[in-house]
């Protein structure tokens, strides 16, 4: 199970107990750190080491990612979502793959699997950004679920920017799939 942090707050927070276990809602402790990766971003790369935490009650152990790693992927959530964003624009995957620097089979897996996804990660962007801004009004369709999706996870980003204060739309975007925005295939 993973759990999803902005920024390096997640450290300390687990050394204060702060942190909730997904399964159970019991406080997570540290559990020393995952394997590190390489991931890309449009920044460059950077290396992530992410903390393990550990749930004394159900005895599961969990890896805190940052908001902007996505799981089980090399590149950040900032390239993903801005292959999504294209996507949802009407773009071809070899163009994306092209314009991002990613190989177009990459592209084309991130796209099929965020597409076949689409209706649950625009129901989890709805219900948090109705959850965030409650007199939101109605969300306009995009004419693909993709789209609908895409639309849903830009307007829950805003409204967390004014609940919450300044973050990055890709990390809440991460944030409200569950680190799923591209589930493995």
């Amino acid at each position: 199970m993973l759990v999803l942090r902005e920024g390096t707050e997640a450290d300390d927070e687990l050394a204060h107990r702060r942190v909730a276990c997904p399964r159970c809602s019991e406080p997570l402790g540290r559990f020393g750190w995952a394997r590190a990766r390489v991931v890309r971003s449009f920044d460059g790369e950077r290396l992530l080491r992410p903390r393990r935490a550990w749930c004394r009650r159900c005895g599961a152990s969990h890896v805190i990612f940052p908001a902007w790693a996505v799981p089980r992927r090399r590149d950040a959530a900032d390239v993903i979502v801005a292959a999504l964003v294209a996507k949802a624009a009407g773009e071809g995957h070899r163009r994306i793959a092209g314009a991002l620097g990613r190989p177009p089979a990459t592209v084309r897996g991130w796209l099929r699997r965020a597409s076949a996804q689409a209706e649950a990660i625009r129901t989890a962007a709805t219900t948090f950004a109705c959850a965030l801004d409650p007199c939101l009004g109605a969300i306009s369709p995009r004419g693909s679920a993709l789209g609908d999706a895409v639309e849903a996870l830009g307007i829950a980003a805003s409204a967390a920017v004014r609940r919450l204060g300044p973050r990055s739309a890709s990390g809440v975007a991460v944030a409200i799939t569950g680190g799923l925005l591209v589930p493995s295939g």
